[in-house]
């Protein structure tokens, strides 16, 4: 949620910033206005409350005098009935404002690359030598049915469209991916979190994917619970409603876990393969901040995230999101997109975004500096999204016969196995 006191402020600055965005800044009009109603409420009622309090005094000291105070008792019993419609009034204003705050995206910062979409964004790292293959390079889904060890005719008897089941040495190349990412994010000091996989709809308001996002989401029947659309939710919101009594600090978490999405808006995009899952495992990064560190941070979780792919010696290149492909709630993202062969382009692995504020105003992270308290900032990045390394592993080190040479690092992941091949 942005700070409303940066549109009282800097209205203009705010309003150009979100257009960027392509967003609809009239709300903002409305915003203000309620916000300026809610402040004149709050000062008519502090005002009457001293009223009333004066009166309650001379109450006391006539009673004391011998003299009739019926008339001020009916006066501060009338103050008190305005009083309670004033709050209700007030109420009402402050959840109207705050459902309108809750719609507008964060601010990005202003050297974002300016641009409509996706074709936008601006390279700013490109690492590895794209493979040249002398024979016809297979997509990964063929060669995992080859391989016996994808099936996702089996899945949609079970589930339905969008699902695998993962077989024999590809399920166990998805668990080693798991585990090596892990244990590279603990040893960078990161804490390993197990989170639920289920949330309720405060969670998701917390992280900014309620209400705007709601058709993205699992809801359960007859719950307030849902399906977690990716680690970032529960682990962020660890410390929801805390102040951490550090000036500076830096928390580092790290989470493998399912991700489930409904893919709303996905239609005939991506329908074959791994690509676009409604259920996938991603190791995911968060970090929570003090202001002054989370740039830092953020190139931290960056240069993490491509050394994992470093790591594995596959191709990638690093792009800075511009205005109108940053997410809802970013104020500044890095995307990671690996090379994937069969596509003959570089697809996104990482998505690193820092949210500044925006997340810990929803979720009231806060810590305490100079006796007063300040929110958070909060951060979040895939490191990496296990399915589409597998994509990414499958399809760069195939070999002419379907099999698949396993990443040198990943090796004692697989028990020594070097070689994905057909039983």
């Amino acid at each position: 949620m942005i700070d409303i006191k940066i549109l009282e402020q800097n209205l203009d600055w705010a309003l150009k910033n979100l257009a960027l965005r392509k967003f609809d800044t009239s709300i903002i009009t409305k915003a203000l206005e309620l916000n300026k109603q809610r402040k004149e409420l709050i000062s008519s009622v502090e005002d009457i409350r001293s009223k009333i309090n004066s009166l309650s005094k001379s109450i006391g000291l006539k009673i004391k005098a011998g003299e009739n105070a019926d008339e001020v008792k009916a006066e501060v019993s009338n103050l008190k009935a305005s009083i309670e419609k004033k709050e209700e009034t007030l109420k009402k204003s402050e959840a109207k404002l705050d459902e309108i705050l809750s719609g507008i995206p964060n601010f990005i910062e202003d050297d974002t690359p300016i641009g409509q979409d996706e074709s936008s964004n601006v390279e700013i790292k490109k690492y590895g030598t794209i493979r040249s293959f002398d024979f016809t390079v297979k997509d990964h889904a063929t060669l995992g049915e080859e391989l016996g060890m994808l099936d996702f005719e089996t899945a949609a008897k079970l589930t339905g469209a969008r699902f695998v089941v993962y077989k024999g040495l590809i399920a166990r190349l998805e668990r080693a991916l798991a585990n090596f990412m892990i244990d590279y994010h603990v040893n960078k000091g990161y804490e390993e979190i197990i989170p639920p996989f289920i949330v309720q709809a405060s969670t998701l308001y917390g992280t900014g994917q309620l209400p705007k996002f709601g058709e993205d989401l699992f809801k359960l029947e007859n719950k307030d619970w849902y399906l977690i659309p990716t680690a970032e939710v529960p682990v962020t919101n660890l410390l929801n409603n805390t102040i951490t009594k550090q000036e500076s600090f830096q928390k580092k978490y790290v989470a493998f876990t399912p991700c489930f999405r409904s893919e709303a808006g996905s239609y005939g995009k991506d329908t074959r393969g791994l690509i676009r899952m409604h259920q996938f495992s991603k190791v995911e990064m968060v970090q929570i901040t003090d202001s002054e560190s989370s740039i830092a941070a953020h190139k931290e979780m960056v240069d993490s995230a491509c050394e994992i792919l470093e790591l594995l010696e596959l191709p990638y290149r690093a792009v800075r999101l511009c205005t109108g492909d940053i997410g809802f709630g970013s104020r500044s993202t890095i995307d990671l997109e690996v090379w994937l062969p069969s596509q003959d382009k570089f697809r996104e692995i990482s998505s690193i975004s820092n949210c500044w504020d925006f997340q810990a105003r929803r979720a009231k992270i806060r810590y305490k500096k100079d006796k007063k308290n300040h929110f958070a900032h909060t951060l979040n990045g895939s490191g990496l999204a296990v399915g589409r390394t597998v994509v990414a592993i499958m399809e760069n080190y195939q070999q002419a016969d379907g099999s698949i040479k396993i990443p040198e690092k990943l090796v004692n992941y697989m028990g020594g196995i070097e070689v994905i091949s057909k039983p």
